[in-house]
């Protein structure tokens, strides 16, 4: 048995949407570690490879490997029925003829229920080999989409090329010719540099905690001792509370010049721990306002930065109207990673944090 609810009907209404119009008939792989699909085109030029893992799911349920054979054109209106916001629960039976699909609103008590029928659909898996690229590009899938959509006013087909200037996406038309230049921010590095460098930011992070613990040690410490003082000085306060109530009842004129002494005592001890407070204050107001804005500043860089990795130039023609189609999964995620190597299909991958979509595209060739 399968069941499966995610938390936001829109993250399947989004991936199914991006690959409708490669795949129309597909089986999802239901297993202990989530849901798989993989398939080509009908040309066989592209391939796509789906992935939601288990860990992505509000819940998640399969008691043994089961395909489920999906129209993905039916799949498609059947999910449009549901809200973006809606909780999507997914269940199918063993040797199930239909896949249940129920949709709830989380403000409200309205649950809608379809049943999709199944498909028998004779299918091989393909193994997918390792392979070591040659370049490897990050950048905004939203800058990805737009200037794949430009170029494919111009022409059919489209030459990237990675070099030490950055990463050219040049297209070739019949009445007109475009190119768009992204330039690396900072050195371009090589791809296998990647595991040496976070493993060097590993080590120095376990450095950096360990001294951080030692500073918390002495820290505590004295916040201690402080907290320490702070409770004399009220036992004093305590005591001062506790005579002024004697003298008090003994007589009243006495009883003025104590309340007079314990107000200006009063006065005297919030004038003075007064300016740690509003030291205090304005410390952690200033350190939450300075990490707001590197935070902010930080989204807005990683959102525009590009990244390039090379160990070799690299220049590789593809079809625009594939990459189109890639194009529009960057809805799901803000990054796409680009992996390329001569004689190679290209990767197009977006991670996700419920899985991840990639496709492999097969360059042309006799273009230059």
């Amino acid at each position: 048995m399968l069941e499966a609810k995610l938390e936001d009907a829109g993250i399947l209404k989004k991936l199914i949407d991006a690959i409708k119009e490669l795949v129309t008939d597909a089986n999802f792989e239901c297993s202990e570690e989530g849901i798989t699909l993989q398939a080509m085109d009908n040309s066989h030029v592209a391939l796509v490879a789906v992935k939601l893992v288990q860990s992505g799911f509000k819940k998640y349920r399969c008691d043994r490997p089961m395909p489920l054979g999906v129209n993905v054109g039916s799949l498609t209106k059947v999910l449009r029925c549901a809200k973006d916001d809606d909780t999507c629960t997914l269940r199918a039976a063993d040797e199930a003829d239909v896949l249940n699909l129920t949709y709830e609103p989380k403000n409200s008590d309205r649950v809608a229920a379809y049943d999709l029928k199944l498909m028998d659909i004779d299918s091989e898996t393909l193994g997918i080999p390792k392979t070591s690229y040659e370049a490897r590009v990050v950048l905004s899938s939203a800058e990805f989409l737009r200037i794949v959509r430009d170029l494919s006013q111009l022409g059919d087909s489209v030459r990237i090329e990675v070099s030490k200037e950055g990463v050219r996406f040049a297209s070739d038309g019949e009445a007109a010719n475009g190119s768009v230049l992204l330039k690396g921010q900072g050195p371009i590095g090589k791809v296998e540099q990647e595991k040496k460098e976070k493993k060097d930011d590993d080590e120095e992070g376990e450095d950096e905690d360990a001294d951080g613990d030692k500073k918390k040690e002495k820290k505590t410490k004295v916040k201690k001792e402080k907290d320490g003082d702070e409770d004399v000085e009220m036992d004093d306060d305590e005591a001062a509370d506790e005579d002024g109530e004697e003298e008090k009842e003994d007589d009243e004129e006495d009883d003025d010049d104590d309340e007079g002494s314990k107000k200006r005592k009063k006065k005297a001890r919030l004038s003075k721990s007064s300016p740690k407070a509003s030291k205090k204050a304005k410390t952690a107001s200033s350190s939450k306002s300075k990490k707001g804005k590197s935070k902010a500043d930080d989204d807005d860089d990683d959102k525009d930065a590009v990244l390039i990795q090379m160990n070799s130039h690299v220049s590789l023609t593809f079809s625009l109207k594939y990459l189109v189609n890639f194009s529009k999964s960057s809805n799901l995620t803000r990054k796409v990673e680009l992996y390329m190597s001569n004689d190679v299909p290209l990767l197009v991958s977006y991670t996700f944090g419920e899985g991840y979509v990639r496709y492999y595209l097969a360059p042309k060739i006799g273009d230059d």
